[in-house]
């Protein structure tokens, strides 16, 4: 399976991105879904994640400011976010799951910088 995450780019503080992540296979509904990010010099850090029941979770960094949603339908994940800070600036990357085996998206670059 592969996943392929776009919708990143520049913008300016306080403005909204959504992410996307389209998977090859139907893997979304049934598995659990990420978004994580890694910022220069740091380790990777989960952002959000949601769950096959749809049940999402954030990292408190993030809290209020993004959203994680999934259409079955498109085989895709999004992660609206808004109100962005410069320490948002990171590569952005999905996690899945398919028989059992972690796999990876691209990454999506966000810079958050006016």
């Amino acid at each position: 399976v592969q996943l392929q995450a776009s919708g990143g780019g520049l913008v300016q503080p306080g403005g909204s991105l959504r992410l996307s992540c389209a998977a090859s296979r139907s893997i979304f509904s049934t598995n659990l879904v990420g978004w994580y990010r890694q910022a220069p010099g740091k380790q990777r850090e989960v952002v959000a994640r949601i769950t096959p029941g749809g049940g999402p979770s954030y990292a408190d960094a993030v809290k209020g400011r993004f959203t994680i949603s999934r259409d079955n339908a498109k085989n895709t994940v999004y992660l609206q976010m808004n109100s962005l800070k410069p320490e948002d600036t990171a590569v952005y990357y999905c996690n899945s799951y398919y028989r059992g085996v972690a796999h990876w998206g691209n990454g999506t670059q966000v810079t958050v910088s006016s």
